[in-house]
């Protein structure tokens, strides 16, 4: 197990692969830790260093007292690269993820030298959407949204077809903490990279699944239309945790993005 202290709390993180390889750093989605990403890693080719890290609020990292913000997690993510000595990373964020990574581009860009959106956009939800979350969690814990979310983050066909495997999903997501959950949850409701997406200047891959009902592929593609030279994969069947239902098909789309851009 791999702990850091930074800014004040301690971050879960895992390193995998050579040192000199290219860093790739993946920033986990609300409800999950950096095991969402376990069967995507042996697809990737190259020679490439792989940073996972359990954002605050999440898996093993501290679930520190709410308020979060966006800048927070954006600010733990800096502070654990800084740490680990590591510059221009691609940086693949998952959901929340991505708003940390387009956090990230603009307030540290020494740190991207290029950028997976996975299921996310500039801007997700509204107000009243993440307030209802909220409210529901803050009254009846995470298990009252557990079967509403895990509809959204797998299709139908994954969810009975692959039942004892969505029992270790289900864990995951119900075992977050409220105040990880909830604070994690306004962070995002607050958030709008717009004028980050915008101003990007290294190359952007997104990625949506076609039966994502979190972030629809609609949405990842508003945010990609808006990014200078970004391209877009649809993966066909899929929820909105792709790297876990067709990581093979996630994998396919990431190594033609790193090979088009000399990565690894």
């Amino acid at each position: 197990m791999q702990m850091m202290k930074v800014n004040d709390i301690h971050l879960h993180y895992r390193v995998d692969g050579p040192d000199d390889g290219v860093p790739v750093v993946f920033a986990n989605s609300l409800g999950t830790d950096l095991r969402v990403f376990e069967a995507l890693l042996p697809l990737l080719k190259g020679k490439l260093r792989f940073i996972r890290y359990d954002k605050r609020g999440h898996g093993l990292s501290d679930a520190t007292p709410r308020p979060y913000r966006m800048s927070d997690h954006v600010a733990d993510l800096a502070g654990l690269l800084d740490a680990l000595k590591v510059r221009q990373a691609v940086i693949v964020g998952l959901s929340i993820g991505g708003l940390i990574a387009l956090g990230l581009s603009a307030s540290r860009p020494d740190l991207v030298r290029a950028i997976v959106l996975m299921d996310s956009a500039h801007k997700i939800g509204n107000d009243e959407m993440w307030n209802g979350r909220i409210d529901v969690v803050e009254k009846g814990g995470i298990a009252a949204i557990e079967k509403g979310v895990l509809e959204r983050w797998f299709p139908e066909s994954f969810r009975t077809g692959r039942s004892v495997e969505l029992a270790g999903w289900r864990n995951m997501l119900t075992r977050t903490t409220v105040d990880g959950y909830a604070g994690s949850s306004a962070a995002i409701r607050d958030a709008n990279y717009e004028a980050a997406a915008r101003g990007l200047k290294v190359p952007v891959l997104g990625i949506g699944g076609s039966h994502d009902l979190a972030t629809p592929p609609d949405l990842v593609k508003g945010t990609i239309a808006i990014i200078p030279g970004a391209r877009f994969v649809l993966i066909d069947g899929s929820g909105h945790l792709p790297c876990v239902d067709a990581p093979a098909k996630v994998a396919a789309a990431m190594n033609d993005f790193f090979a088009e851009n000399g990565i690894g």
